[in-house]
This record gives structure tokens, C-alpha cells and sequence, in this order.
């Protein structure tokens, strides 16, 4: 799947069918739906769920949490805009 092709399945009610777990967060919160994208991205344990935790947190504007998050990934919190967080994370996991 290229980018496009995810931004442009956020116009769907379904996610793409058998996209991975962390880029099925991402395009759940890509659709607005924070707490189901959270719900999955605490479940998994790695840098990159770390990585989508700590975002979430600082778009809820927890930032003592997000900053925690950011640690446990490897990461600082970026200056970036949410958005463009957003879009680096998806063309990560892509």
C-alpha cells in the first residue's frame, strides 16, 4: 500500500482489509476515532507502538504521558505539527 492509497481509504467506514496492527491505529485515528487507535497501540509492545502511544498522548495534550512514551520508543517529542507526525508515522510503517 502506498500513501495515497491509505489517505484516500480514511474516506471508507472499513479499514483496508489486512493492514498490520499499527498502521490500523493510525488510520483509526486518522478517522478521529482516538480511543480505538489507542486501545490498539497499547496492546503491542514494541518501539513503533511506543512511538504511536506517545503521539496519541501528546494529541490529547497529556504531554507528562506522551513525554514517557517518547522515552520508552528511543524518541523526543517532536516540534513538528500533530498532522505532520501523523503522515511520518504512517510513511514509516508503510
Amino acid at each position: 500500500m502506498h500513501f495515497d492509497s491509505f489517505i484516500a481509504s480514511l474516506k471508507n467506514e472499513q479499514p483496508p482489509e489486512g493492514i498490520p496492527p499499527l498502521l490500523l491505529s493510525l488510520w483509526y485515528d486518522g478517522k478521529g476515532d482516538w480511543e480505538k487507535s489507542h486501545e490498539i497501540a497499547q496492546d503491542i509492545h514494541s518501539k513503533e507502538a511506543a512511538h504511536i502511544h506517545a503521539y496519541l498522548h501528546r494529541k490529547e495534550g497529556d504531554i507528562w504521558n506522551a513525554d514517557y512514551w517518547y522515552r520508552r520508543a528511543g524518541a523526543t517529542r517532536p516540534t513538528c505539527s500533530l498532522e505532520k507526525e501523523w503522515e511520518e508515522l504512517v510513511l514509516k510503517l508503510l
